[in-house]
């Protein structure tokens, strides 16, 4: 079974890139948190962005993308590109032979992936204005595939209605191929 995957491509500078990735991050998960979530806005390249006012959530998306930094700037990238994956899943009941009940599994029903490639821009005003087009148009991708049918859809029923998630959240880093942190 495919999962709906959205694909975020973005160049990013040494100034503005962890908080573009920090935007990014969280306009994601402003629109797929189903639980109470405590909305907040952020100001990046004069482009707003919705986010989410939750201590575990900013911490979750701080280590990422620190992780993701960290790893660009050492190296462990030969091309200095990234990825970042935000998978959201569901928690099944996992059958064995003869279905029997052994417990649960993570089943993922979407994924988002944002390619970040870090580039020297000949000059940081004319980079500004494309990076705070391409913030723009991101936030476009995320409303308009949230909102669309197939995003309403690709998410399962909500069985499970505590906290803010109602289901796992796994973020991870990859570099050249390789998860990374």
């Amino acid at each position: 079974m495919s999962i709906p995957t959205i694909t975020i491509d973005v160049a990013l500078d040494r100034r503005n890139a962890k908080e573009v990735l920090h935007a990014i991050l969280h306009a994601i998960l402003f629109h797929r948190l189903f639980g109470t979530v405590k909305p907040q806005t952020f100001e990046v390249l004069d482009v707003t962005v919705p986010g989410v006012a939750d201590p575990e959530t900013e911490q979750l998306i701080n280590d990422k993308v620190d992780v993701f930094w960290k790893a660009i700037e050492n190296g462990t990238s030969t091309n200095k590109r990234g990825q970042i994956l935000v998978t959201f899943s569901e928690k099944r009941p996992k059958k064995s032979w003869f279905q029997v009940y052994v417990g649960e599994e993570d089943v993922p029903w979407e994924q988002w992936i944002i390619n970040g490639e870090m580039r020297q821009p000949k000059s940081d005003k004319d980079f500004d204005i494309v990076l705070a087009s391409t913030l723009s148009k991101t936030l476009h991708t995320i409303l308009t595939y949230t909102s669309s049918e197939g995003g309403r859809t690709a998410v399962p029923l909500i069985t499970n209605a505590t906290g803010i998630s109602p289901f796992p959240i796994k973020i991870s880093i990859k570099m050249d191929g390789a998860e990374v942190g």
